[in-house]
This record gives structure tokens, C-alpha cells and sequence, in this order.
């Protein structure tokens, strides 16, 4: 790769977070609407959102595109469920490796807020995979159901610090850095963590990692022990089974396991399935996507650099293979 390019790609890893986002609706229709996927002669209805890719603030530009970022998505749908009085459950399908540590503990407090505010249960439905922020997401559910090929687990906090002194080296390109303390720059892109910055940021790992750790126990301490829960959280992923023996979750099934659960701890015996989209015609059943852009993990063919927007340096609940896979 030539040094311009590598230049480049590395400027717009930095600068990412001030890149515009630019919005055309071609469509001429920016209303959210409520779709019905599974029709019954009730009234009362259960409501589904998906909560897809990284858990970020930071959404995949495009002019296309009407959604903004995971957490806005789940928080405005859960804020039009609290108000309508016929939504009597909620299934959140998690399809997420987890993302930035601050933006999952927010969805999940959200979440949480949600059931207080509303009585209303929340089921969480793992998809493909579950793991990390994802898992930690699922701790605000009733009942926590994976399918049987779901990726799930991954309790851990891991820390994204690039280092491009070496590069900008090559380049021919220094950063002259003035600063009030030793500390002040701890993290820079541009030079080696020192032993004592190392100290500094495993202590921020293990003040986020003991978080997680609180959050798992709180919510399944009826299963497990806080020292059982310190074995298998060692960051390590878990096929549903395992995570099913472990006392992770609470059942192993398919999307008829989560209707049949929010019926039952709604007191129903039938209700309409529904969903919030911007995309009426394009989701018309439980496995329509309700994301009609591009996900980061759909292109196959997406080169490296494109995942630099979502990582940006900081504390993440995330299992970081999924991200190169």
C-alpha cells in the first residue's frame, strides 16, 4: 500500500468523529411506522426491536440513511412503546458483539427504566451472536432466551489504543505534543504507553470489568455465585449450550420460545406482533431486517479501514473477532 494511502486511512481513522453525515430523502417520507408482523384478533400487542451491530454513538454515515445511532434507535422505540397502552411485552433481538463500555451501560439502564416505568417485560432473543455489550444488554431482560447456534458471553472489557508512531515514522511526519502533565496524553496515537500509563489504564479495565461483572450477578444471582460468575468470565465466548449449562441464560429456542414467554408473563394468550420501521414495505415478517442499510458485519468484502469509525479509542464491552471476520 502506498504511504499516501496509508496516510489517509489513518487521518480519517482520527478524524472520524468529525466527519458530516449528510441526509437526501428521496422517498419523501421520514415517519416512523408501526408494522404488524404476526396478525391476531387481539388487541394488545408485543412489540420487537432489534438491537443490531455495535453498540456505538457513532452510526454508519449515509445519505440514505433515517436511523441514527443503536442506542437513539432502541431508546425512541422504547419511549413510543411506554405509550401506547396496548404494547404489553417487548422482545429485543440482540444481533450485536457488544460495543463502547459507556453506550451499552446507558442501553441498559434504559431499558431498565422502560420496565420500571411501564411494568411491561422485556424478553431478550440472542440471535447470531449475543456476546459482551450484548450480553450485558440482555441482563435488563425477564427471560433471556439464544438460539441454538448463538455466539454469546465474552465478559470482558478490552481497551483500543492504536499506536501509529512507527507509520507516521515511515512518513516522515512528527507530532510535537506540550502538556500540563506526564499524564495528560496518556492513550496518544503516537507514541508507546509507558509502564506507568499501563498500570493506569488496567485500572480503568478493572473498575469497567467489576461493573460487568455486578451487573451479570445482579441479575442472575439466583443461579449463580458472584465467585462462579468470576470462573467463566474470563472473556471467553460460549455456544448457547454451554451458556444454557452455565446458567448464562434461561432457555434455548427460536423466536416462537420468545412469543410464547412474552405471552405468558403478559398474561396473554394471543397478541399482535408488531415493529417501529421506517421501511413499512420492506418488513413484513419477524426475520425482515428492520436495518435496510448496509450492517457493518452484511459486506464481506469490507476492507479494514472501514471499520475504523467504530473504533475509536476507548473502554469497550466487545468481542473483537467478530469485527475481522
Amino acid at each position: 500500500m502506498k504511504k499516501a494511502g496509508i496516510l489517509a486511512m489513518t487521518l480519517s481513522f482520527l478524524l472520524s468523529g468529525c466527519a458530516p453525515h449528510f441526509h437526501l430523502d428521496f422517498l419523501g417520507k421520514e415517519k416512523i411506522e408501526e408494522v404488524v408482523l404476526i396478525k391476531s384478533k387481539a388487541r394488545e400487542k408485543i412489540l420487537v426491536i432489534d438491537v443490531e451491530g455495535i453498540i456505538s454513538t457513532v452510526s454508519n454515515p449515509s445519505m440514505f440513511r433515517r436511523e441514527g445511532d443503536i442506542l437513539s434507535r432502541v431508546y425512541f422505540r422504547l419511549e413510543k412503546a411506554s405509550e401506547d397502552k396496548s404494547v404489553k411485552a417487548v422482545i429485543l433481538r440482540l444481533d450485536t458483539p457488544g460495543g463502547e463500555a459507556a453506550t451499552t451501560d446507558i442501553l441498559y439502564n434504559e431499558i431498565l427504566k422502560f420496565k420500571d416505568k411501564t411494568g411491561i417485560p422485556v424478553i431478550a432473543l440472542m440471535m447470531g451472536v449475543a456476546a459482551s455489550g450484548g450480553y450485558y444488554a440482555a441482563m435488563a431482560c425477564d427471560h433471556i432466551i439464544a438460539h441454538p447456534s448463538t455466539i454469546t458471553g465474552s465478559i470482558g472489557v478490552i481497551a483500543t489504543l492504536p499506536n501509529i508512531e512507527e507509520l507516521m515514522t515511515k512518513i516522515g511526519v512528527k507530532m510535537n505534543v506540550i502538556k500540563s502533565g506526564k499524564m495528560k496524553d496518556i492513550g496518544s496515537p503516537f507514541r508507546d504507553l509507558t509502564g506507568e500509563e499501563k498500570d493506569v489504564i488496567q485500572d480503568f479495565i478493572d473498575y469497567f470489568y467489576q461493573k460487568f461483572l455486578e451487573v451479570v450477578y445482579s441479575n442472575r444471582k439466583e443461579f449463580l455465585s458472584l465467585e462462579e460468575i468470576n470462573k467463566i468470565a474470563d472473556g471467553r465466548v460460549y455456544t448457547a449450550e454451554q451458556a444454557l449449562d452455565l446458567k448464562l441464560i434461561d432457555e434455548i429456542g427460536y423466536f416462537d420460545s420468545a412469543l410464547k414467554t412474552a405471552l405468558s408473563l403478559a398474561s396473554l394468550k394471543e397478541a399482535n406482533v408488531t415493529a417501529y420501521t421506517y421501511y413499512p414495505k420492506q418488513k413484513t415478517n419477524i426475520y425482515a431486517s428492520s436495518l435496510k442499510t448496509q450492517s457493518l458485519f452484511e459486506n464481506k468484502s469490507m476492507s479494514y479501514e472501514h471499520l475504523f469509525p467504530y473504533l475509536k479509542s476507548g473502554f469497550y464491552y466487545l468481542w473483537v473477532p467478530e469485527l475481522t471476520n
